[in-house]
């Protein structure tokens, strides 16, 4: 009996505990049924973010990738980010062009007569200007093999920020370009000449590091070499330094080139992103950044573009500082500049998208206006052009303009030091241009 007394209350509280524990899988089971189907809602989920649209555009992006960055011998790490790939000369993308397939690099041509002939600086600027022939990625310490071109990789980050993957590296399409026109979102303070025939141009200019006031914007200053009418003809070849977000993913002065047939519609692009400029030197990296910059009201760094057209082939080359054959803008790529320019412009350029209805806050040159003078103000001095003869002269009868002088202005003049030169910038946004 005894036995049995103690049976039965085990009994039970086996049969309450199997009551309690059938409770509680049940109780469970809706829970995990919500977590399956959570998964499967987030997959779904995922799945909308990812539609036809998104999985072609990254599909773009692989192969504009692929195209863009060719394989290389070495790569180094430049501390601002950066990665500059040695590429093979006869790999860069200019070799995909059908006229180049097989061919080799062409040798620089002889330097424009006067070449050596320069302008000192006045000894009380002197100390206080340096020409910059240094970019971030030499503080490596490393060097791209001789028979390669230094040349910057294009990164996903990089494609993933443009507008458009069809027009990525591409200045935006102007069907209006003329210097005076204000409805293209594009804003100039140049000096120019334009009543002759022209073979190249040469100039010094300060580097700075301009603010941007919207990404999608930039600020540049460079020399243009250009011909054809203001119209769809339009041929340009252009070097200078840059900053550009969008373009870049920072805000440093980047040295850069660029080209167009067509008044920048459909032909032409920065640098590197199609098959255009042959870069013949390891030593520099166009798109990467320069430095040092200079400082307001400090010390400056200036550097030397010289653009020229060879007499015997017809090839634009492109210098950086003294001696620094970048590389050239091969003949045939061009309708107009296959013969001649028929102007040269020297100066700054600003992108004003007007965010939030207002004129932009994206400065040019400095950010301070030209009336500062050196040592706060951007500049180019010693303008140059090429002439009939490949004799390099002083810019003649160089003519002045700003789109709009209470954004961005432009003061000129001429002496013995720095022959013609103009300071030129400005801050954009500001009491008498709201």
């Amino acid at each position: 009996m005894a036995c049995s007394f103690h049976f039965v209350p085990l009994l039970l509280l086996l049969t309450l505990l199997l009551l309690i524990s059938s409770a509680s899988s049940t109780a469970a089971l809706p829970s995990m049924r919500s977590s399956s189907e959570d998964t499967a809602s987030n997959a779904t989920a995922a799945a909308r973010l990812r539609p036809g649209k998104e999985l072609l555009k990254y599909k773009r992006i692989r192969a504009l990738l692929k195209k863009l960055n060719k394989p290389s011998l070495k790569t180094i790490q430049s501390p601002d980010g950066d990665l500059i790939d040695c590429v093979p000369s006869h790999l860069q993308p200019a070799f995909d062009h059908p006229k180049l397939k097989g061919q080799k690099l062409l040798d620089p041509p002889e330097r424009p007569k006067n070449y050596n002939l320069t302008i000192a600086v006045s000894s009380s600027s002197s100390s206080r200007v340096g020409e910059v022939v240094v970019q971030a990625w030499h503080a490596a310490g490393e060097e791209c093999p001789e028979g390669t071109v230094a040349i910057r990789r294009t990164t996903e980050k990089d494609l993933l920020r443009a507008s458009s993957l069809r027009r990525y590296g591409r200045k935006p399409a102007r069907w209006n370009i003329r210097r005076d026109s204000t409805s293209n979102g594009h804003e100039h303070a140049v000096g120019y000449v334009n009543n002759d025939n022209y073979y190249g141009a040469k100039a010094s200019v300060n580097v700075w590091s301009p603010r941007i006031g919207d990404p999608s914007e930039f600020s540049l200053s460079q020399i243009w070499v250009i011909s054809g009418s203001f119209g769809n003809d339009l041929n340009t070849i252009e070097a200078g330094w840059q900053v550009s977000p969008e373009l870049y993913g920072d805000s440093n002065p980047r040295f850069f080139t660029y080209w167009t047939t067509d008044a920048y519609q459909e032909t032409g692009c920065y640098n590197h992103n199609c098959r255009g400029f042959v870069q013949t030197t390891n030593k520099i990296a166009i798109g990467a950044a320069i430095t040092p910059e200079s400082v307001y009201n400090g010390r400056q760094f200036d550097i030397t573009l010289m653009l020229w057209k060879d007499p015997k082939h017809g090839h634009w080359w492109l210098e950086l500082g003294p001696g620094m054959v970048v590389g050239y803008w091969p003949s045939y790529l061009f309708t107009h500049l296959a013969h001649h320019g028929n102007m040269v412009q020297f100066g700054g350029e600003v992108v004003n998208t007007r965010p939030s209805g207002s004129h932009t806050a994206t400065q040019m040159g400095s950010g301070h206006f030209p009336g500062e003078g050196f040592d706060r103000a951007a500049y180019f001095r010693n303008l140059q052009v090429v002439d009939w003869d490949n004799s390099l002269i002083p810019a003649a009868n160089l003519k002045l303009l700003a789109d709009h002088p209470a954004c961005y202005d432009i003061q000129g003049g001429s002496n013995s030091y720095w022959g013609s030169y103009f300071y030129y910038g400005g801050p954009g946004r500001n009491v008498k241009c709201p």
